[in-house]
């Protein structure tokens, strides 16, 4: 996965995600508005057949010390893969208990 950072400033941030679509994105979406620290995280696809999406991240300002929108970022991924984790754990233990029967 190439990912392209278009913009950073302390508040927001936007990157371009080579190669993704609607799967992983709105993955990535949903585990960054979990924070209450960021006030906007989303993305865009402008034509699915040509572009890749634009993810973009704007933290709220009134907190202090103001949490980075790449901590945030790297936050939100790190909630992913523990879920994945969580999912795969799961899955073998209902599979055991399937093969039981």
């Amino acid at each position: 996965m190439d990912i392209k950072v278009l913009e950073r400033t302390t508040d927001e941030m936007r990157i371009e995600i080579l190669g993704e679509g609607h799967t992983f994105c709105n993955l990535l979406q949903k585990a960054l508005l979990e924070d209450e620290t960021v006030e906007t995280g989303g993305y865009r696809v402008e034509h699915p057949l040509v572009s890749n999406p634009i993810v973009y991240i704007r933290m709220k300002e009134e907190r202090k010390p103001q949490k980075r929108p790449e901590t945030a970022l790297k936050e939100a991924v790190g909630r992913i893969r523990n879920r994945s984790r969580e999912f795969i754990s799961s899955f073998e233990k209902a599979l055991k208990e399937w093969k039981k029967k």
